[in-house]
């Protein structure tokens, strides 16, 4: 029978002794074993470990996928302030899982986590700002949340904050800055950002490099965002562009018997 690589801890005060390179050694073991550990040391309490078990059960990692479950744990950790339990509550409601998708209880949970320093948070609560979902819509104050984020080193938010200079909206236009920012949301490993740099890079006429970027695009993107990426390319008058647009779409393709 699998076993976890860390016994069972006997009581919180086992857990409160316990190094972080114990808990990557936890996570690490074998997913059903370190599913069972894990379970065992949320219900003594430990919110870092009802936060891991949240996601755990989101992904179905070492135990079935149950997002009821996972949203509960993760409330139990948010109320006892930890910041990405707050932020994983706030992912559930905001995309329904394991509830009914309420934006304004996401907006409170996201907000909860922004003002405790968590990038993520600061991310998911502009990002709602900028739309108006559950909260009065309010780009000014997104853009200083996407700019918080960007100074802890948040690459989405990074893309985020191109976008806004590459539009022109509450700040003025500057496509030098929105390069800048392209750039930066790239290199940290945002799939967003690495598709709006290299666009930035063909309009300047730096073709080799857009396309590396291009490349990296689909490592990490959605299946959504290569359509519509894919899509996009199809329509470049740069025939290597329209090659890569290509494989972004044939790699959506279902498979053949």
């Amino acid at each position: 029978m699998p076993q976890a690589l860390l016994p069972l801890p006997a009581s919180a005060d086992d857990l409160a002794r316990l190094t972080p390179a114990d808990w990557q050694a936890a996570i690490a073991s074998e997913p059903v074993a370190a599913a069972q550990w894990m379970l065992h040391s949320a219900q003594l309490g430990h919110v870092d470990a009802q936060t891991i078990l949240g996601q755990w059960l989101l992904d179905g990692h070492g135990v079935a996928r149950n997002p009821v479950d996972a949203l509960a744990w993760f409330l139990k950790a948010a109320t006892q302030g930890q910041v990405m339990g707050m932020n994983m509550a706030g992912r559930c409601f905001e995309n329904g899982w394991g509830t009914n998708a309420d934006t304004f209880i996401a907006a409170n949970w996201y907000r909860q986590a922004a003002g405790k320093g968590l990038d993520a948070g600061m991310y998911n609560y502009a990002n709602l700002l900028v739309t108006g979902q559950g909260v009065k819509q309010d780009p000014e104050q997104a853009l200083q949340w996407y700019r918080k984020a960007a100074a802890l080193g948040h690459a989405k938010s990074m893309t985020k904050i191109g976008h806004f200079y590459e539009d022109g909206r509450v700040v003025a236009q500057n496509l030098a800055a929105a390069f800048t920012w392209f750039e930066g949301g790239a290199r940290g490993g945002d799939f967003r950002g690495q598709f709006n740099y290299a666009g930035m890079l063909a309009a300047r006429g730096q073709m080799d490099e857009a396309l590396l970027w291009l490349a990296k695009v689909p490592l990490t993107a959605t299946p959504g965002y290569k359509r519509l990426a894919g899509e996009q390319l199809l329509q470049s008058p740069h025939p290597a562009f329209r090659a890569v647009g290509q494989q972004m779409l044939d790699s959506l393709a279902a498979p053949t018997a």
